[in-house]
C-alpha cells in the first residue's frame, strides 16, 4: 500500500527553538533546511526541505526577530516542549470546492483565509488555507491549501529529502478515517496515542521524525 497520501502539498514539524531543531535536522540528514522566510504578524518563520515531487517539510518555529505577536503563534508553538510533526496539508484541485464538498460531507475544515510572507530574496509568496475552530485537534486531518499563482515552495530549488512514508496513530482510527474520506484522501492510521510521523530519504541513510 502507498503510504504517502495523494495530493501531499507538505508536513508540518513545529518547534520551539527553531535553530535548534534546523540543526538537529541537519546532523540526524546530512541535508541543511533552506531558509523559507517570516510570518509577519504571527511572530513565526520557517525553514523549508524538499520531500520530492511537489511536497515539502516546512520546519516553524518562534521568530526572535519579530516582536511578540498579539496572539497564540500558529501550530500551537507556543505550548510545545520540544519538536512534534504537529499537521499535514493538502493541495485539491479547486480549494473551494473541497471545502463546500467536505462539509456537505459532515466535516467543516475551517474557514479559507488568505496568507502571505517573503522569501529571503524579496520574493512574496501568496496562498490560501483553510483555518478555523472546526479543523480535527488531533492534527492528524490535513488542512487544505492553495497556492494560486505563486510558484510552489516545492518548485524553489530546495535541498531534497525524499518522502518515504507518512503514517499516524489515534485512539480511534475509524474516526480520522472518516474525515479523511470526507477531504477525499487517505493516511495510514493506527490504533495508538495521537501522533504523525514520516520516514526521509538521506545521504545518511531513511530518517524518522515524530
Amino acid at each position: 500500500m502507498n503510504t504517502i497520501p495523494a495530493r501531499l502539498d507538505h508536513l508540518v514539524l513545529a518547534t520551539p527553538d527553531l535553530a535548534a531543531t534546523v540543526a538537529d535536522f541537519t546532523r540526524r540528514t546530512g541535508v541543511a533546511p533552506a531558509p523559507g522566510g517570516a510570518h509577519i504578524g504571527f511572530g513565526t518563520r520557517n525553514y523549508l526541505v524538499s520531500l520530492g515531487g511537489s511536497g515539502y517539510l516546512e520546519i516553524i518555529g518562534p521568530d526572535p526577530e519579530q516582536p511578540e505577536p498579539r496572539g497564540p503563534r500558529p501550530f500551537d508553538v507556543d505550548t510545545l516542549a520540544a519538536p512534534r510533526t504537529v499537521t499535514w496539508a493538502i493541495s485539491p484541485p479547486d480549494l473551494d470546492a473541497a471545502v463546500t464538498a467536505a462539509r456537505a460531507r459532515g466535516y467543516d475544515p475551517g474557514t479559507v483565509h488568505p496568507m502571505r510572507r517573503r522569501r529571503p530574496d524579496g520574493t512574496l509568496l501568496e496562498w490560501r488555507l483553510t483555518d478555523g475552530e472546526t479543523q480535527h485537534p488531533s492534527g492528524l486531518v490535513p488542512f487544505l491549501i492553495d497556492w494560486g499563482t505563486t510558484v510552489h515552495p516545492s518548485a524553489s530549488g530546495l535541498p531534497v529529502t525524499p518522502l518515504l512514508a507518512l503514517s499516524a496513530t489515534a485512539p480511534d482510527p475509524g474516526e480520522i478515517r472518516a474525515l479523511l474520506a470526507a477531504l477525499d484522501t487517505e493516511l495510514t492510521v493506527t490504533e495508538g496515542p495521537v501522533g504523525l510521523s514520516f520516514t526521509v530519504d538521506t545521504p545518511l541513510g531513511p530518517v524518522s521524525f515524530d
